[in-house]
């Protein structure tokens, strides 16, 4: 059994490291290699086709960047998880429980309202980094919200 944390202190923000440099790299990659592509394509493609070139670069690194931008931040008042698509925002007391499952890509959190929200922005593929992670942010929870420990 890990030794038990104490809550960091707040305002904390959790976010991938590999993931993030991972999306934002091939971000970069793609929009020059679209701009390159578009300056050097052959003579039948017009304007227009290099403009879109460029724009399909640019909206496939827009989704980079909705998967880049995946974060926990806790404050004093609650969570905030920004998922690639989705912000939840949650007071203290509407949270239960956190769950990292050996294999999950990333931590579960239960609510009182009886749904689970993915925190994406704590990966499981980090093994001891989100170990750690979750076993701070359910010290936060365990001091913070409803299901204080006796």
């Amino acid at each position: 059994m890990s030794e038990p944390v104490s809550p960091p202190p707040l305002p904390v923000t959790w976010r991938p490291r590999r993931g993030r440099f991972v999306a934002y790299g091939f971000a970069v990659l793609i929009v020059l290699g679209a701009v390159v592509m578009a300056i050097f394509i052959a003579r039948p493609f017009q304007l227009a086709d290099r403009v879109a070139i460029v724009a399909f670069g640019g909206a496939v690194a827009w989704v980079l960047h909705l998967l880049g931008r995946v974060r926990v931040e806790a404050d004093e008042k609650g969570l905030t998880i920004v998922n690639a698509v989705r912000t939840h925002r949650y007071s203290w007391p509407e949270i239960l429980d956190v769950t990292l499952l050996v294999g999950d890509p990333w931590p579960r959190i239960d609510f009182s309202d009886g749904h689970t929200v993915g925190a994406m922005g704590i990966q499981g593929s980090e093994k001891a980094r989100a170990r750690r992670a979750t076993a701070e942010l359910r010290a936060l929870i365990r001091e913070r919200g409803e299901a204080r420990e006796g």
